[in-house]
């Protein structure tokens, strides 16, 4: 058994009791205890901690806000091993993935207070010669909601932007993975507390979706940012309609990778791995359907092969494992349903141990492109053919599905031809890593895979409205002088 969750609570930490699912080490597969669940009464008591602090918190000044957040970044860098740590243990993810991962969570600090010192207000000049002033105000307490991928990345990157655009934060990771987040809680809160900050600028609960639920609900939560999957997307979705509040969504995605003819097979078989098995298959850029030439499949499908009988599979906080086992052995048994029910052949050659919630990443060959729409969420993809680019760039945009997308090709401008066609929120040529294209290029998604645009500063705008104000010194036409 593993210490107890304790959640944060308007500047008071407590154990948050038991009531989740029964969470596992991925390695081993077995139980560790259930997952928290932070009680309605602490609920209640952070939404009204959020609500008593938003005014103060907005007024205080940004370059305030800004040293703040500069702070809490300085503490943060010390640990972000351990809570990489703490998230490779939780997730199975290779240790060697997330701890690179865990340079977001320092950096989304760093990153937020630079834009602050920026300013985001601008003001304009009308023909009478009068200013016009356009400042962008928070929208006040804001409930961030990261999923159990890598949620600590995810959390900072939420909560450094709700903090830096004066909104309150409430914060609940996923319970399958709650430990990285709740030492990022730690050393966020006690930056705060040591600087006399109000207890319900920034609060941490446990809980599953009626948690969720629970909180994007309350009217005194103004605005949401949710990273997830499309079932989740869409309740918090409808819950934020029903209060008009603004919604962040950044979902799932069924990812195209298509191969030109001209591709290298090399390079090609690199980029399907790395996208098939990155995080273990468990991130909504990964590779959904390998889009690859008629008359080259045979080769590429080698070539990948070898590729995946070269990972070595192992623990998650082994430095020598490349590919992991999946976060809990429901959703290990989910995806291999998902595989199963595709039918068609199998390319699958990486030995994965016995015992664990392993799954060896799979290629599926001969599936009807109309049963493989939907996301998967694990090492699993299907693979189909084309003759002409035209029908390549018609598999690639036959999901409902819209987040990312990847051509390999030698020639760099007819690949970019491709890629333009790719209905999508960014799509890479001969590129497969986590990071976007470039730092402060947005991140945005079409279709079911989300709403809204995050980003470097999308994220930061996000948690603003703007408010214009001036003198007019102007009256109607129609009106009568009196």
């Amino acid at each position: 058994m593993t210490p107890p969750h304790r959640d944060l609570v308007d500047g008071e930490w407590a154990e948050a009791p038991g009531g989740g699912p029964v969470l596992e080490d991925p390695a081993t597969g077995a139980e560790i205890g259930p997952a928290g669940i932070t009680g309605e009464e602490r609920v209640e008591r952070a939404l009204a901690g959020a609500e008593a602090a938003a005014d103060g918190w907005a007024a205080r000044p940004a370059a305030e806000r800004a040293a703040l957040l500069d702070e809490i970044a300085g503490a943060l860098e010390p640990v972000t091993a351990e809570i990489a740590a703490l998230e490779a243990a939780a997730t199975g993810v290779p240790i060697r993935q997330s701890v690179p991962l865990g340079v977001i969570v320092a950096g989304s600090f760093r990153l937020a207070a630079e834009q602050l010192r920026g300013g985001p207000d601008t003001a304009f000049t009308r023909d009478d010669g009068r200013a016009v002033e356009v400042r962008r105000l928070p929208w006040g307490p804001a409930l961030c909601l990261v999923p159990w991928n890598a949620p600590a990345p995810m959390a900072a990157h939420k909560v450094a932007n709700a903090l830096a655009a004066g909104c309150p934060a409430i914060l609940k990771p996923s319970e399958y993975a709650p430990r990285g987040s709740q030492r990022f809680a730690e050393v966020v809160a006690e930056v705060l507390a040591g600087r006399g900050v109000p207890g319900g600028v920034f609060q941490l609960v446990h809980g599953d979706g009626g948690t969720g639920a629970r909180l994007t609900g309350d009217p005194r939560i103004r605005a949401v940012s949710f990273t997830g999957g499309a079932a989740g997307g869409r309740s918090v979705a409808a819950a934020c309609a029903a209060g008009l509040k603004p919604v962040q969504l950044e979902l799932g995605g069924n990812n195209p990778l298509i191969v030109m003819p001209d591709a290298d097979p090399g390079r090609a078989a690199r980029a399907a791995v790395d996208l098939l098995t990155t995080l273990n298959g468990q991130w909504c850029r990964a590779l959904g359907r390998l889009i690859v030439p008629e008359a080259r499949q045979d080769a590429l499908l080698e070539a990948i092969g070898e590729r995946l009988a070269a990972l070595r599979a192992g623990p998650p906080l082994d430095e020598d494992t490349d590919f992991g086992p999946l976060v809990h052995s429901r959703h290990r048994d989910l995806v291999a349903a998902q595989r199963d029910a595709l039918g068609g052949r199998l390319v699958s050659t990486t030995e994965v141990p016995e015992h664990g919630n392993y799954l060896a990443p799979a290629l599926v060959t001969g599936a009807d492109p109309r049963d493989a729409t939907g996301e998967i969420f694990g090492p699993v993809a299907t693979v189909h053919t084309y003759r002409t680019l035209d029908e390549a760039v018609a598999l690639a945009n036959g999901t409902a599905y819209g987040l990312e997308g990847y051509v390999a090709g030698t020639d760099e401008d007819a690949a970019l031809a491709v890629a333009r066609r790719v209905r999508a929120g960014e799509v890479k040529v001969n590129g497969s890593s986590v990071l976007s294209l470039h730092l402060f290029a947005p991140r945005p998604a079409w279709g079911a895979s989300g709403l809204g645009e995050e980003g470097t500063a999308e994220t930061l705008r996000f948690f603003t409205n703007p408010r214009v104000v001036g003198v007019e010194d102007g009256f109607a036409l129609h009106s009568r002088e009196g």
